[in-house]
């Protein structure tokens, strides 16, 4: 059965008379499609519903200022309920009970804060408030849902989607949305290595391997891809999925055994077909950016309140070794892309070959008593606040490896690439591990990837902490 192996061109796609056809021509239609369903319905919602209960307080009166805490209390109710969490099916009646249980509380937390605060503040108007506020979010709740789902039947607004998996399943999902645009999903076609499906019975056409899915997403604009069942399996499948989250794009997974029961607070159900959202990469979320803003601060700080240490250590290495106190060494950073590494000089290689081949100098009979000292501290690492500040590097997340290195390690362990998805660090989850030096590269590069998985912002605390805890110990190497 041929296949085509790179995804066709969109004037093919159009005139093959597919999905593919259902492109979204013009300024506007690309306007409306990133506003509205790239940034999900959750701002409309929130003003919306913000919008309700003013409404409320309006019509109810005698509860002066309390209304903003009303409202504040209220809406963090409905996000922590998961009503403004991205959604492929839109329910007002499956979202009722939520909604007024949720408004309800909201007005009896107020009326206890201020009860507590002061029983004189305790207004009972706020109680009706709460629940005229219950009555009309369900309403205007119902009245969005069907807006939105208008807008995508007319395909006004539409997420380009691919269907990993080419047999009955994945036949039967994209069938179901070119049927059901109601969605929000305009299928583009499938790829899969290995199809069960023959060609006329395909609903969308088959755009390649597995190999094909970066071209795929970026060829046809891919938004969200739906995993189906796939002919891969599930670690080749890991690898492969890892290209949308650099692409940025949305993962769904029809669940293994779903006629068995998967519905879950994640679940969409696609015209009987349940379908899990996979939670996004941590380096595709707003706090990854504070990440950013913090490192910025953090090295700036530590270069004005070390600049002694950082003079006293340059002195130094030019009494113990000479001219050249700064050490350059290339290194593999994020995506792969090669940057210039800044140390302290804890000894002078022989030549460039050495510098990119030699494993580990820990045990190095060149070194002097203060090469040793700035190793053994990694006061030698303080250099790479520089880095940092330049964006090469962050103050935590896997350490950059040399060229040399990441070559062989990729050929024995192919998951090694995929530490190369976010910064290099000055200190890492494996490094606070004890993996540094001569230890397992398999070892370091599971630690890692479980960093990048799951990453927050107190993970790189703890990471830090623990860091000066083996810079006092003096563990490092």
């Amino acid at each position: 059965m041929a296949t085509t192996r790179h995804p066709p061109s969109v004037e093919a796609s159009t005139s093959a008379g597919g999905p593919g056809r259902r492109r979204l021509p013009g300024t506007t239609r690309r306007l409306l499609s990133n506003t509205l369903l790239r940034r999900g319905v959750a701002p409309f919602l929130l003003v919306l519903d913000a919008s309700a209960l003013s409404l409320a307080a309006l019509a109810v009166g005698g509860v002066r200022g309390r209304t903003l805490v009303l409202a504040a209390v209220s809406l963090a109710l409905f996000a922590s309920g998961g009503l403004y969490r991205p959604r492929l099916t839109l329910s007002a009646l499956d979202d009722l009970p939520t909604l007024v249980g949720r408004a309800l509380a909201g007005g009896a937390v107020t009326t206890s804060l201020a009860l507590v605060v002061d029983p004189k503040l305790v207004q009972p108007a706020l109680l009706g408030v709460a629940a005229l506020f219950a009555v009309l979010v369900v309403v205007e709740r119902a009245l969005a849902y069907s807006v939105v789902r208008a807008v995508r039947r007319r395909r006004r607004v539409a997420h380009p989607t691919l269907v990993l998996g080419g047999g009955r399943i994945g036949g039967l999902l994209m069938a179901n949305l070119i049927a059901h645009p109601e969605y929000g999903l305009d299928p583009v076609g499938f790829l899969d290595d290995d199809p069960l499906l023959a060609p006329d019975e395909r609903p969308a056409p088959l755009l390649g391997g597995f190999e094909a899915l970066a071209s795929a997403i970026v060829e046809f604009g891919v938004q969200e891809v739906i995993v189906a069942f796939a002919s891969l399996s599930e670690g080749a499948m890991v690898d492969v999925l890892r290209t949308c989250d650099r692409l940025s794009c949305e993962i769904f997974v029809v669940p293994r055994l779903f006629e068995m029961g998967a519905a879950g607070r994640d679940t969409d159900v696609l015209w009987g077909l349940p379908v899990v959202r996979v939670r996004r990469a941590p380096f595709r979320t707003f706090t990854w950016r504070v990440k950013r803003v913090l490192d910025v601060v953090a090295a700036a700080v530590a270069v004005v309140v070390l600049a002694p240490v950082l003079g006293a250590i340059a002195l130094a290495v030019r009494l113990e070794g000479g001219k050249g106190v700064l050490f350059r060494q290339e290194r593999v950073g994020l995506d792969g892309r090669p940057f210039q590494v800044l140390k302290f000089r804890s000894l002078r290689p022989v030549d460039d070959s050495e510098s990119e081949t030699l494993w580990n100098i820990q045990h190095d009979d060149r070194l002097g008593p203060v090469g040793k000292f700035i190793r053994k501290t990694s006061l030698d690492e303080l250099p790479q606040l520089f880095n940092i500040l330049r964006g090469e590097m962050s103050v935590v997340g896997p350490r950059p490896e040399r060229p040399f290195f990441v070559t062989e390690f990729s050929k024995a362990m192919p998951r090694y690439l995929a530490r190369h998805r976010v910064p290099a660090g000055l200190t890492g989850w494996s490094q606070v591990h004890g993996l540094r030096g001569d230890t397992s590269i398999e070892e370091r590069a599971r630690f890692d990837n479980y960093y990048v998985e799951h990453w927050s912002l107190w993970l790189d605390i703890k990471v830090v902490l623990r860091t000066v805890a083996s810079v006092i110990r003096g563990s490092g190497g």
